[in-house]
């Protein structure tokens, strides 16, 4: 067995980061940004209202001065001409500034009486006007890389960028193995449970911008394995679920060697998820997860979304860890991290009572794992413990 973080690197070490594609701005949200991008144009393009009122020159606003409106700019309709002396252009939020106006009196300082309206109060220091550039002007960049959300969506759409450059969806292949696997909604014999490691961590990638192939489940066959096999191939990451021990039915490790799979490393120790197997096989990264189902989507926590970060660019690092302190008492741990499904709460973290990997409504109530260390010695409420949020 490895330590948690020596298999991590080898983990990093299987992967790159995948290719480069330009995509819709409309289908960009939740990529990730490849490359910095650069803006088109200033935003706002022009001086811009920030109230409906009255643009004048800020030299004549004055308490009880009048002025006679001679036009009006309007969000994508401007006034052409040019405010003069004693003049004023109707204007609304977002209109340009008509030349020779630099201050906006905003309408309800205002009384009109037809073409002349007359100023009711003193103006004050604010001038109502957002000057061109005031949010970014041309060439201001959006740094990469970054998972793009609907405020960066936003913002490039303001910055003129109809196509972005994200790194394409690294393709990932699903085997879960197991005679004793059907799908959900099939009837299952009496010795069958439904297959449910494949759906969680489909969504998982799926959330975290992998595309996800899930194969047909194989069975504990060798041509069954091969035949699974021969579907992943192409796939940036396979993925296997279940078959990875050492019982007389677990035969992902063999069937992958003998398709020439260069193994990296077999075994972890941590719990859940002690059997994990890795390397290459057909040109692609492969991970052998074990088939309890907590120990699958731990493993796929801790493990499988770190992968894929880096194959999106978005770095090589472990999960973060963060601390909180203990609500209720811990005994001693064992040789292995362990990851214990916990409940982080205003009073502090702890950890369920029950931890059999095979407890999917456990992990379901759990928002944290918490972490400990081989052979962390007992621990008291208000300890300051490391979990990773789920």
């Amino acid at each position: 067995m490895i330590p948690v973080g020596e298999a991590m690197e080898k983990l990093f070490s299987l992967v790159e980061p995948v290719e480069i594609e330009q995509i819709d701005l409309a289908d960009a949200c939740g990529r990730v940004l490849a490359e910095p991008v650069a803006a088109r144009r200033d935003q706002p393009p022009f001086p811009a209202s920030s109230m409906d009122g009255y643009a004048i020159k800020a030299v004549e606003a004055m308490r009880d001065a009048q002025f006679r409106v001679v036009g009006e700019s309007a969000a994508g309709r401007r006034f052409e001409g040019r405010v003069g002396p004693g003049q004023a252009v109707r204007i609304f939020t977002g209109a340009p500034v008509p030349e020779g106006a630099d201050h906006v009196v905003i309408q309800e300082d205002v009384r009109r009486d037809g073409a002349l309206i007359s100023l009711l109060d003193e103006p004050g220091d604010k001038d109502n006007i957002r000057p061109a550039g005031t949010d970014f002007r041309v060439g201001a960049t959006l740094e990469a890389p970054r998972r793009l959300g609907p405020s960066d969506i936003a913002l490039l759409a303001a910055m003129n960028i109809p196509l972005v450059p994200v790194r394409r969806q690294p393709e990932i292949a699903l085997i879960s193995t197991g005679d004793e696997l059907v799908q959900p909604g099939e009837d299952p014999g009496p010795d069958q449970i439904m297959v449910s490691n494949t759906y969680g961590l489909k969504a998982m990638l799926d959330l975290a911008g992998a595309s996800v192939r899930m194969l047909p489940i194989a069975r504990d066959t060798a041509a069954s394995l091969r035949t699974a096999f021969e579907l992943a191939r192409g796939a940036d990451l396979v993925v296997t679920i279940g078959g990875a021990s050492v019982g007389d039915y677990d035969l992902v490790g063999d069937v992958a060697a003998e398709l020439g799979m260069e193994q990296s490393f077999y075994k972890v120790a941590m719990r859940p998820g002690k059997p994990l197997m890795a390397g290459h096989i057909s040109g692609s990264a492969m991970v052998g997860l074990p088939g309890n189902p907590v120990s699958a989507l731990v493993c796929g926590e801790v493990f499988l979304r770190p992968m894929l970060n880096k194959m999106l660019g978005l770095g090589a690092s472990a999960p973060a860890r963060l601390q909180a302190p203990l609500s209720q008492p811990l005994l001693a741990n064992g040789p292995r991290e362990h990851y214990m499904r916990a409940t982080l709460d205003a009073a502090g973290i702890h950890a369920f009572d029950r931890q059999d990997s095979s407890l999917l409504s456990v992990l379901t109530k759990a928002n944290a794992l918490l972490v400990r260390p081989p052979h962390d010695s007992a621990r008291e409420v208000g300890e300051m413990v490391d979990y990773i949020p789920l």
